[in-house]
């Protein structure tokens, strides 16, 4: 079954789904600054947009684009810039 999910005010929203490949969001968000936390790793990747990521143990941020991914290790916080809005999608692992 599908849920939604809604974050930071309506800021960020996403759609949780389980299929053969795992769970997995598609989301989006509005421009903005925003933290995350994880409670699995996680695999990014955006399908529309840019955004600034800093990472755990990272001091300086790096830019993500269109079909560009990043990983998130488990039970840590990451930072992230949305420049206009972004969409994405997220694997659990």
């Amino acid at each position: 079954m599908l849920k939604v999910n809604e974050y930071f005010e309506g800021a960020v929203k996403s759609i949780a789904l389980a299929n053969e490949e795992g769970n997995a969001t598609i989301g989006v968000m509005e421009s903005g600054d925003y933290e995350f936390g994880t409670a699995t790793i996680e695999i990014m990747t955006l399908t529309s947009g840019s955004l600034d990521v800093l990472l755990p143990g990272e001091s300086e941020w790096k830019n993500y684009g269109k079909n560009e991914s990043f990983r998130v290790e488990k039970d840590v916080r990451f930072k992230v810039k949305a420049n206009g809005q972004v969409a994405y999608h997220c694997l659990y692992l």
